[in-house]
């Protein structure tokens, strides 16, 4: 019998992020439980431990196929391809020939307190309930994705760990966001919270299913600027621009600088003397403030009946300048999808905020502003994250601050 959770890999951090405790117990392969123990978890692992993707629930094939194709349409072709194959042999039972993962919990406890997957199904009140697990690299940034399906491979629920200090806060964050988030004519439709609180010091939420036949955004490259509008102005009419200098929004970023700094982040000094460059740049600025969903990227964002789907709010913020869910989109497609350095992503953002700002009531000065504004709030983001254990995203620090001072250099 081997442990996966004393492993490094993907596997390793899933298990550990999800079956911890000396008082659970995680084997690969699959064997009997000890006297005393009994097996309430048992996955298979797929393509193998060495490699895993999925941990794939094997209550029935019925559940096992369900796993690996709904919400399949929201895919990349490939990956698609790839789960379509697994769960149409899944639905003849070859999961069960795959290598097996059991959990174990002592006999004499109740598994709603040891094993998360029972936990969930008594706080929904679904009755009995299989996950399917997805395995990604080890990143102190990510948290296990865990569906959960009823017998009948009915998705019930979308679960979000947060397993150490930075997966945490997001997972608070989201839940806090969810309950607040408006719906109606124009606001994308939201998948709304089911579950939320704390157990073994983890932080979990528990989102309710996307609609059955969601459908990825045809274009990556389109940004919904009526439907991002509609989050900026929270589902509200338009607000009364304010000149930058002096707003809430720029004293923030001043004090979030500070307290990095403070808290021995070097640096910060950068982002100090950003902020302090901001206000004296573009301190007669007018800009409209509001919300964002802080997130706005395609792998975000699906359709449905001719309706924007959101999710992953987890970054939703109030009180800054309408435009920066359209700076986001720009910058995150061009650094994610196309693989371009911090510099180049910003030079896409730019150009994002030229074709769509108009319609966001943005002038060529006001872009300019909303992107140096977005850029420091971005850093801001990223020192939070490391500062909560998580540790530094290398394709924005220390880039981003070199190309603002940069911006912040030239007319």
């Amino acid at each position: 019998m081997s442990d996966p959770r004393a492993g490094t890999d993907g596997l390793g951090w899933v298990c550990r992020a999800l079956f911890a405790g000396a008082d659970v117990r995680v084997s690969v392969p699959a064997e009997p439980p000890a006297a005393g123990w009994r097996t309430v978890g048992r996955f298979a692992v797929v393509p193998d431990a060495a490699r895993a993707r999925f941990l794939l629930p094997v209550a029935s094939a019925r559940v096992t196929a369900a796993s690996l194709l709904c919400f399949n349409a929201l895919r990349e072709p490939r990956t698609r391809a790839l789960r379509w194959a697994l769960g149409t042999a899944a639905r003849t039972g070859a999961a069960r020939a795959l290598p097996a993962l059991t959990v174990s919990i002592p006999s004499d406890v109740d598994s709603r307190d040891r094993y998360v997957v029972h936990h969930l199904a008594d706080r929904l009140g679904a009755g009995e309930l299989h996950a399917a697990v997805g395995v990604r690299p080890p990143d102190p940034h990510h948290k296990p994705t865990v569906q959960l399906f009823d017998p009948a491979g009915t998705p019930r629920g979308y679960a979000k760990i947060g397993w150490n200090g930075a997966t945490r806060a997001l997972v608070r964050a989201e839940t806090a966001a969810l309950a607040a988030l408006p719906s109606g004519a124009g606001f994308p439709l939201v998948p709304r919270l089911r579950y939320a609180g704390e157990w073994r010091d983890r932080s979990i939420a528990v989102i309710e299913p996307l609609p059955a036949d969601v459908r990825a955004v045809p274009r990556a490259d389109d940004p919904y600027p009526t439907e991002l509008l509609a989050v900026a102005r929270n589902a509200g009419p338009a607000t009364p621009p304010h000149r930058l200098r002096g707003t809430d929004f720029l004293i923030r970023l001043a004090d979030t600088a500070g307290t990095a700094l403070a808290g021995g982040c070097a640096p910060a000094g950068r982002a100090v003397r950003a902020a302090a460059a901001l206000r004296d740049r573009y301190g007669e600025v007018a800009l409209e403030f509001g919300h964002w969903h802080g997130d706005w990227v395609p792998w975000n964002l699906g359709t449905h009946h001719g309706r924007l789907v959101a999710w992953d709010w987890e970054h939703h913020a109030a009180d800054v300048p309408v435009g920066f869910d359209l700076a986001h989109h720009g910058f995150q497609r061009a650094l994610t999808l196309d693989g371009v350095p911090a510099a180049a992503a910003t030079e896409a953002a730019a150009a994002a905020l030229a074709r769509y700002g108009p319609m966001l009531g943005l002038d060529a000065g006001a872009q300019r502003a909303v992107l140096d504004c977005y850029l420091l709030e971005l850093w801001l983001r990223t020192w939070h994250i490391a500062d909560a254990g998580a540790g530094w995203n290398t394709l924005l620090h220390p880039h981003l601050l070199d190309v603002l001072a940069d911006r912040l250099a030239h007319p």
